[in-house]
């Protein structure tokens, strides 16, 4: 058996960044915390990076879309200057589009 360690964001785009062999974007998701008796919203940024045919799909994303986005955790460790850097990449397997800017991905209508 194969040992993973996979991620799912549900979130909204902040940000794309396309270049010719990857793709990042920038997703924040919302949760719910406990600030004395009521409930705010945390919110979390997550930069996620493409390859492949999902660099065409993120072009097509922009700022405000809700996105469904799954995939794969990949570590990392190198040295700098004599110091351990550690990092974590989060490399998409999955992009797809919930609702643009507000309204459902499917709907093509143009706004009055």
């Amino acid at each position: 058996m194969q040992n993973i360690a996979e991620f799912r964001i549900i979130g909204r785009i902040g940000s794309t960044e396309i270049k010719e062999k990857v793709a990042t974007l920038d997703v924040a998701a919302n949760y719910g915390r406990k600030v004395g008796n009521d409930w705010e919203d945390d919110t979390h940024w997550n930069r996620v990076t493409c390859f492949g045919k999902n660099i065409e799909r993120a072009a097509k994303m922009a700022k405000g879309d809700l996105v469904h986005i799954t995939g794969r955790i990949r570590q990392s460790r190198y040295d700098r200057e004599g110091q351990t850097v550690y990092g974590v990449d989060l490399i998409v397997d999955r992009l797809a589009v919930i609702a643009k800017n507000g309204r459902p991905a499917d709907d093509d209508r143009d706004e009055d």
